[in-house]
C-alpha cells in the first residue's frame, strides 16, 4: 500500500461517523465504566459523560451500551470490578480516579482506557502527557498547586487563621504529591499545617478528631475518592467544630463547606466522551495527548458563613463563580 493510500485510509477511519462505526460492528458497542466513587455521589459525572457521547452523535442503547461499575469508595473492590468489565470485552473503558485506571489497565491491558479523573503521571500510568503511548489517554483533573490555592482562599476568608488541618485520602496515589505544595505554602504564609490521613471510612472521624485535638482552626479536604464519598460525615463533624472548610469540588460547598475551589469535573467527563469517540473511530490512545484542566471555579456558601459566625469580604465574593445563600 502506498503512503498516500495508507494516509487516506487512516483519515477515513478517524473521520467515520458513529453511524458508520456502528454499521461495521452490527451491534451496540460496549463501553466500560469503572469509577472509584458511588453512583449517588458521582451520578452527575456519569450523566455528563453520556451527554458528551450524545453530543458527538452516539445513541445509547442502539449504537453504544455503557456497562457501569462503582467501587463506592472501597479501593479493594476496584480490581474485582475491573475483572468483571474485562470479561465483557468492552471496546474502551472510561476510568477514574488513578487507582481505577490502574485496575482497568491490569485487568484489560490490551483495551484502550480513557482516564477521566486522577493524575496519570503521579500514578506512574504514563511518562509523557503529550504522547502517552500504550493504551491510556484522557483528561487529568489533578493540579498539584490546588492545595496552595485552598490555603490562600481560606486565609482570604479568615485572615486570623494560624493552624490549619489538612485531611488526606491516603489511598489516593497523588496524596503525597499534593502534601508538599501545601506544606510549602503554609510555611510561606507563616501558618502551621497539620496533616491527618484516612484510608477507609472507619479512619475518617479519628483523623479529624486528631486535628481538632492538635488545635486546627480550619480544614482543607484534599482530593480523594474516599473523602468525597464520605463528605456528608466530614462536613457534619467540621461544622460541629465551627471550622471554615474548603474542598476541591463544587459538591463540597453544596454539602455545606464554606468554600470550594477546583476544576469543573463535569466538563472533564464530557471531554472524556471526545476521547472515546476518537478511539471508536480508529485513533490509537497512545497518540492522543492527555489534557490538563484549564477551568477552575470558586464557590462560597454564605449560609455556612453565617452559621459559623463569619463575614465574607466583598472582594472574595466578587471573585466567586457562584455564591450560595
Amino acid at each position: 500500500m502506498s503512503n498516500r493510500r495508507h494516509l487516506l485510509v487512516l483519515l477515513g477511519a478517524v473521520a467515520m461517523t458513529p453511524r458508520a462505526v456502528f454499521a461495521q460492528s452490527k451491534q451496540p458497542i460496549l463501553i466500560g465504566w469503572l469509577n472509584g466513587g458511588s453512583r449517588e455521589a458521582n451520578g452527575h459525572l456519569f450523566a455528563a459523560f453520556k451527554e458528551g457521547l450524545a453530543a458527538l452523535g452516539w445513541k445509547e442503547g442502539s449504537q453504544v451500551v455503557v456497562e457501569e461499575r462503582w467501587a463506592n469508595g472501597r479501593t479493594e473492590r476496584l480490581q474485582p470490578l475491573a475483572q468483571e468489565l474485562a470479561a465483557k470485552k468492552p471496546a474502551v473503558i472510561v476510568a477514574g480516579p488513578s487507582l481505577a485506571v490502574t485496575a482497568a489497565a491490569n485487568a484489560a491491558p490490551k483495551t484502550p482506557i480513557v482516564i477521566a479523573a486522577g493524575d496519570p503521571l503521579a500514578a506512574g500510568l504514563v511518562s509523557n502527557l503529550a504522547r502517552p503511548g500504550g493504551m491510556i489517554t484522557g483528561v487529568s483533573n489533578i493540579v498539584s498547586q490546588v492545595n496552595e490555592k485552598h490555603l490562600e482562599l481560606l486565609l482570604d476568608a479568615v485572615p486570623k487563621l494560624r493552624r490549619i488541618g489538612f485531611l488526606a485520602d491516603s489511598s489516593n496515589p497523588a496524596a503525597r504529591v499534593l502534601m508538599e505544595p501545601a506544606r510549602r505554602s503554609a510555611a510561606q504564609r507563616s501558618v502551621e499545617a497539620r496533616f491527618a490521613e484516612a484510608a477507609s471510612p472507619e479512619e475518617i472521624e479519628p483523623a479529624i478528631s486528631r486535628l481538632a485535638k492538635e488545635g486546627a482552626q480550619a480544614l482543607v479536604v484534599m482530593p480523594g475518592t474516599l473523602l468525597r464519598v464520605e463528605k456528608r460525615r466530614i462536613v457534619k463533624f467540621a461544622l460541629a467544630q465551627r471550622w471554615p472548610v474548603i474542598g476541591s469540588r463544587r459538591e463540597w460547598a453544596e454539602e455545606g463547606t464554606l468554600l470550594s475551589y477546583g476544576v469543573d469535573v463535569s466538563a472533564i467527563y464530557r471531554r472524556a466522551a471526545y476521547y472515546v469517540d476518537r478511539i471508536l473511530k480508529g485513533a490509537k490512545p497512545g497518540d492522543l495527548p492527555i489534557e490538563q484542566p484549564t477551568r477552575f471555579e470558586l464557590v462560597v456558601n454564605l449560609k455556612t458563613a453565617k452559621a459559623i459566625g463569619l463575614t465574607i469580604s466583598q472582594s472574595l465574593l466578587f471573585r466567586a463563580d457562584k455564591v450560595m445563600e
